[in-house]
């Protein structure tokens, strides 16, 4: 990473988890650990500062010891809703030129893995690098530049909620994880929860 480059790092913890009978998924344990301990242990080194960003219980996420940041609305816009957040944050609060940003409930991301999104953002000089399985973008995976917050601001504001529209947008770099894809398996339901924590509770 470029070391005139301030980097702020945010996790997605701000969902409905409607499929999880609206529980709070990043407070949920993955093999005894609340999932949004990982998506901290993975952020924390690759960047310079972690931001959660939560529109319930705030208390709760505030003891992991990192800032809690919640949507600008209240009704649960999405995931662009948060990164928008967390860039506004990032830029003001942080003085951070790149967000970094993953959800609460991937928990075999490691940090390695946002280096790599990092180092190829920096390298193609990309305004977005987002996570690429070979078959398909991930796109809540991503190392952005806040520099993008009027143009994510006025895409919202015209009623647009989906992710992959916004990002086709922008200049982006396809970060290339088709050697590694189970990373991004992510939790959403109980089924999902109690198949992952098997297969991985002795890896």
């Amino acid at each position: 990473m470029n070391s005139q480059t301030k980097v702020a790092g945010v996790i997605l913890a701000g969902g409905r988890a409607r499929r999880m009978n609206n529980q709070d998924k990043g407070l949920m344990n993955f093999n005894g650990r609340p999932m949004v301990s990982y998506a901290i242990a993975a952020l924390a080194p690759a960047v310079d500062g972690v931001f959660i960003n939560a529109n319930r219980n705030i208390d709760q996420y505030r003891q992991f010891g990192w800032p809690v940041i919640s949507d600008q609305t209240d009704s649960f816009d999405g995931p662009l809703a948060g990164i928008l957040t967390a860039m506004i944050h990032a830029d003001a609060d942080a003085d951070a030129d790149v967000l970094v940003v993953i959800p609460c409930d991937s928990p075999l991301i490691k940090t390695e893995h946002l280096q790599k999104l990092l180092l190829t953002r920096a390298e193609h000089n990309a305004d977005v690098a987002v996570a690429f399985d070979g078959t398909r973008l991930h796109p809540v995976f991503l190392a952005i530049k806040t520099a993008l917050q009027t143009s994510l601001q006025e895409y919202l504001a015209d009623g647009q909620r989906k992710v992959e529209v916004w990002l086709a947008q922008q200049n982006l770099v396809r970060v290339d994880f088709s050697n590694e894809t189970e990373i991004f398996s992510n939790i959403n339901t109980m089924t999902e929860l109690s198949v992952l924590e098997e297969t991985k509770r002795f890896s």
